[in-house]
């Protein structure tokens, strides 16, 4: 490991005093939902020493913003600051009104970007998103695709801290002899495709018919329900887990040779990261950041948004081991850098 951004060394201490800090997002891995940044960083930063006060844990939307809002109004002017998970789809909305209740109680607030299609709100919500974006103390962007997409469009407050990983949790495996098992983990939803992880094996199947998928995670719309319906149809050989602890699918991840990513819409995700450091060799579909994590041909490979694609990657990897153990052990070096001791440097001088 080297020396994060701001030349810190990882083990060298930036401790601050203790500071409150108010974190805005969708905190609902307790009612079965997938984890998000807000349940990642929360305990985090309290190691460092912050108090944090995180909302919401509402399942209701309108309840959830309602606790959001309220949760700022009520301990805001206690806060150094109050982060701001925010995303592209209907939950851009709460990142907005919650970012203008801290202008009207002159609160400084960090919208932490997440949302794979946030250039595209730059565009259709203009007005909005430049009064939003543009008087927040910093935005914080976890990918560079990001960082680069908000510059293009004239802010200057964007600084590039990306997501961390406690590296020490993900046992790096250096994929030598590959098997076609393959390792989907995501939230079942539209925008993440997991269909086409299921279409992918089923034409994996004539040539490789010990092929096998392993779907790990938590139901968000009706795709669970086509995923599962078009498995039996078919009589595909793929498992569906449901959500699993991070420790259970971590561990389950040895067991598969290779990890596939789907998405339609995408910025820079965690459980990629994870996969890279675990030395899953990575198939993405091309999309919004994925090209600035993961290296063509290098660190992974990235395909067109179809099945067909996916399970050409898929073939290659398997023919080509010696390329996949590369790629393996690239990727593993990559996210080196995404360690939290290193990238907590940037976090703490963001908020000293």
């Amino acid at each position: 490991m080297g020396k994060g951004e701001n030349g810190v060394e990882p083990g060298a201490e930036l401790k601050s005093p203790v500071k409150r800090i108010i974190y805005i997002g969708n905190k609902l891995e307790k009612q079965g939902a997938s984890p998000t940044t807000i349940d990642v960083l929360s305990p985090l930063f309290r190691k460092e020493g912050f108090q944090i006060t995180a909302a919401s844990t509402k399942r209701n939307k309108i309840s959830r913003l309602l606790d959001m809002l309220l949760t700022i109004s009520r301990a805001g002017k206690r806060a150094g600051f109050v982060l701001i998970d925010t995303y592209s789809t209907q939950n851009f909305w709460y990142a907005v009104l919650s970012g203008k209740m801290c202008r009207l109680l002159g609160i400084k607030y960090i919208p932490i970007l997440h949302g794979g299609n946030l250039p595209h709100r730059l565009q259709k919500n203009k007005k909005v998103s430049r009064n939003f974006f543009e008087n927040a103390f910093i935005n914080i962007a976890p990918s560079r695709y990001l960082l680069e997409k908000f510059s293009q469009s004239g802010f200057k407050n964007v600084k590039y801290i990306p997501n961390p990983v406690e590296l020490g949790n993900y046992r790096f495996k250096l994929r030598k002899k590959l098997q076609p098992k393959i390792l989907w983990v995501r939230s079942f939803a539209e925008i993440y495709n997991p269909l086409m992880a299921v279409k992918t094996l089923e034409l994996l199947l004539s040539e490789f018919p010990d092929a096998s998928l392993c779907m790990v995670g938590s139901s968000k719309d009706d795709t669970f329900e086509s995923c599962r319906d078009y498995a039996e149809e078919k009589n595909l050989p793929v498992v569906f887990t449901g959500k699993l602890e991070k420790q259970e699918w971590i561990a389950l991840a040895a067991e598969f040779s290779i990890f596939l990513n789907t998405s339609a819409i995408d910025n820079t995700p965690v459980s990629v990261i994870e996969a890279m450091a675990l030395g899953l060799p990575v198939i993405s579909t091309n999309v919004g950041g994925m090209p600035y994590l993961v290296q063509d041909g290098r660190e992974g490979i990235l395909v067109n948004k179809n099945a067909e694609a996916a399970a050409a990657a898929v073939k290659f990897l398997l023919g080509n081991p010696g390329k996949a153990e590369k790629m393996s052990a690239a990727a593993r070096n990559k996210v080196e850098k995404f360690d939290w001791e290193i990238v907590k440097q940037d976090w703490l001088q963001v908020l000293s």
